[in-house]
């Protein structure tokens, strides 16, 4: 009887921290926005045209099944220049915020800025919610123009 109940116990053990690791998974299968690629350093000479502005930006991608409301979300770097969103990212989407000016889409959000934001010799990118809490931050060196994060 005591063997039985033994192997009985580990097999609910196995049962329940097999269902447990497959849980973590299905949570992250749901997903969520998150930076995706970060262009900082934007070809040619840095002499702040929109074209070249607009070539220094951050995509952002929602990995979930489910539209997601970005209304007040807020992009930063370390110096703590803010682009604040409004609307939504659709399932399975991209959004580019490019720091120089034009016409807002839904792929592609424009800061409006005259000069840039992210630093070619290393900075940080941070996607807060509405509330302050920290959504994913994406980190750089010195080297390359663009990191995927």
């Amino acid at each position: 009887m005591k063997v039985r109940f033994a192997a009985s116990a580990a097999a609910v053990a196995t049962a329940v921290a097999g269902s447990l690791l497959t849980a973590a998974p299905a949570a992250q299968a749901a997903g969520g926005v998150s930076i995706y690629r970060v262009s900082y350093n934007s070809p040619g000479t840095d002499n702040r045209s929109n074209t070249s502005l607009n070539a220094e930006w951050v995509q952002l991608y929602n990995s979930s099944t489910a539209t997601i409301s970005l209304s007040n979300w807020k992009l930063k770097d370390r110096a703590g220049w803010t682009y604040t969103f409004s609307g939504t990212i659709g399932p399975k989407r991209y959004v580019t915020v490019h720091t120089g000016r034009g016409s807002n889409t839904a792929g592609h959000r424009y800061w409006g800025r005259a000069a840039y934001v992210w630093n070619n010799d290393g900075d940080t990118a941070y996607l807060r919610k509405a509330s302050g809490t920290l959504v994913d931050s994406c980190a750089w060196g010195s080297t390359g123009s663009s990191k995927y994060c």
